[in-house]
């Protein structure tokens, strides 16, 4: 693949080459025709058709490939699972799209355009939405490597996923910057955004990036998440945050509820394909339509015209009165609800970092609305501090405790069914019976990776309480063939989990744990049993170092959007004062 790749890209740098030269006609006869019918420049109009393609081909592969990890465990190789070439599609798509605005244009586009050579600029968003496709690419042979070092830690945040998402899920900011870059560019009179397809295309482009923020709680929806509950609204709130401010700021009165609910439609025509359809797991999702209207219900007054005030207040109404809204929906479909002895860490969490990210966002709407920034040591400062919250709530939700000295002793019975498919029913004895408090995160058995024609691979129980430590299952547990099965808990920091039954599994050298008719086991930690293929035998320090050489590759890409809608606005606003008629009686 990436012999393919290398191909690909030599191939487009010669029809990039070609282009430059005039040897060709047919790029710039195709984005010209484009151009003209969505009223943009040529190295606009063709980028956003390219990008939207990538993100309809790269949103599908990878809900797709998440529930297919879910359904049937982990891939016979990197080019074994179909989803893959989906997202491979689509990350190419995003590179070709950055890399055709930097070649297309013949004269410089925009005031902020970036200087290659002596006549030859590229616009600043292209330059951005190739950087991100960069990004994500490279993680997809990384990620191979990474797995023949560490083993298979099937989980959505292993660091190598994330830049594959988080390279995706960023260029939406990158499309953004583009699109704004193309209509500066554009004549006067010639910019018409009447028309009903160009304004569904720009309340699409902040629906995408809603559901470009909410890339990182995939695993939430589908109700196996590997890590504490109360990360869940802190991203909610803070993806939520970022995107609805950005929204109204940009498109004007019911702006984020319009591009909520498009997202809705988007995210959730892609669940009903990858779920009922595929025959994969059910996924649920974010709404976002309560810190939508919070935010539009804050937009009515004076502040919004203040937008990095605006931003700030609008962050913390989101963080809590929409987060309360939200949590109806999350309480009505998805399988773990947010307990009430939750809220005070969940609220400590998402405050700080709703609040960031409804100043990034206000700063965002800002430069895509032609106003002048604050001098940039503000906009840098704001980011960095916006990041430093999210890198502390994310800290502190990673915290675990495993109970020490503390057994689950399982009675097991068999319940009538298929041959060779044992079915069971549990029940549960924790000790310490005081072990779990009385609203806890979850105490439940998490059956997964069964094989997609067996209950989707994926059977989730919440048990019940039957009395001080005492609980009982409330489904046909399976506990036959290819199935993991567990018992999970997560009650505040405490997070562990007792194997059930867990097949063997020559791949990675692993016995059965056999599901015995009764049998007392000590609680360990969860991830060991849900990331059993990773592979320990390696030196610590080598883990760190590979994290945080991705963490420090993230860190620049966000440096660089940064960076990249700075200099948008300090170039069109200085051109703005420039072309500002003088005024005698002022001047006098």
């Amino acid at each position: 693949m990436s012999v393919v790749a290398a191909i690909v890209s030599a191939g487009l740098l010669w029809i990039g080459y070609l282009h430059r030269q005039r040897r060709i006609t047919w790029l710039k006869n195709l984005a010209e025709r484009l151009g003209t019918k969505f009223k943009r420049p040529p190295w606009v109009a063709l980028q956003v058709f390219l990008f939207t393609a990538t993100i309809i081909a790269a949103l599908f592969g990878f809900i797709w490939d998440v529930s297919l990890h879910i359904g049937k465990g982990r891939d016979a190789g990197p080019l074994a699972n179909p989803a893959h070439y989906f997202i491979l599609f689509g990350l190419f798509l995003l590179f070709i799209a950055g890399t055709l605005a930097i070649v297309q244009p013949y004269d410089k586009p925009g005031a902020a355009a970036i200087r290659i050579t002596r006549t030859w600029f590229a616009p600043v968003g292209g330059v951005l939405m190739a950087i991100c496709g960069l990004y994500a690419l490279i993680g997809f042979p990384l990620d191979d490597v990474w797995h023949r070092i560490f083993g298979q830690d099937v989980t959505l945040w292993g660091p190598t996923h994330l830049m594959l998402i988080g390279g995706a899920g960023l260029s939406l900011i990158a499309v953004l910057l583009l699109e704004y870059e193309g209509r500066r560019a554009m004549p006067d009179g010639d910019v018409d955004d009447d028309t009903w397809y160009l304004k569904l295309l720009r309340y699409l482009s902040f629906a995408g990036l809603f559901i470009g923020l909410s890339v990182f709680q995939i695993e939430y929806d589908f109700g196996v998440e590997q890590f504490r509950l109360v990360l869940q609204p802190m991203m909610i709130a803070g993806a939520a945050a970022m995107a609805a401010v950005a929204a109204r700021l940009v498109l004007g009165r019911g702006g984020a509820l319009i591009a909520a609910a498009l997202a809705i439609v988007l995210r959730g025509g892609v669940s009903l394909i990858v779920g009922p359809v595929l025959g994969g797991p059910l996924s649920w999702w974010a709404l976002y339509l309560g810190p939508a209207l919070v935010v539009e219900l804050i937009a009515l007054t004076a502040l919004v015209k203040r937008p990095i005030l605006f931003g700030a207040v609008a962050g913390l109404g989101v963080a809590t009165v929409g987060l309360w809204l939200e949590s109806f929906w999350i309480d009505a479909v998805y399988q773990y609800p947010w307990p009430t002895s939750m809220w005070p860490e969940a609220l400590g969490m998402a405050i700080p970092v709703a609040i960031g990210m409804g100043v990034c966002g206000a700063l965002l709407g800002m430069v895509l609305t032609g106003q002048k920034l604050p001098r940039p040591a503000v906009g840098i400062t704001v980011v960095v501090i916006t990041v430093l919250a999210i890198g502390g709530a994310v800290a502190n939700g990673l915290r675990t405790e495993v109970p020490q000295n503390a057994l689950a002793s399982v009675v097991l019975t068999d319940l009538p069914g298929d041959p060779g498919k044992r079915m069971v029913s549990a029940r549960v004895q924790i000790d310490p019976e005081n072990l779990i408090g009385d609203d806890p995160e979850w105490v439940t058995i998490l059956a997964w990776q069964g094989g997609l024609a067996n209950d989707r691979g994926l059977i989730i129980d919440n048990l019940k309480r039957i009395g001080p430590g005492y609980y009982e299952s409330t489904k046909p547990i399976p506990v036959w063939g290819q199935w993991k099965t567990l018992i999970r808990v997560q009650d505040g920091n405490t997070m562990a989990g007792v194997p059930i039954y867990l097949a063997a599994d020559p791949g990675i050298g692993a016995e059965e744990t056999p599901a015995l008719a009764s049998f007392q086991r000590p609680f360990v930690e969860e991830l060991s049993i849900l990331q059993r293929e990773r592979n320990q035998n390696h030196p610590d320090w080598l883990f760190t170092v590979a994290s945080l050489v991705v963490l420090f590759c993230t860190l620049v890409l966000i440096a660089a959007l940064t960076w990249g809608a700075g200099r948008i606005n300090d170039r069109d606003t200085r051109t703005d004062a420039k072309s500002e008629p003088k005024n005698p009686v002022t001047q006098t």
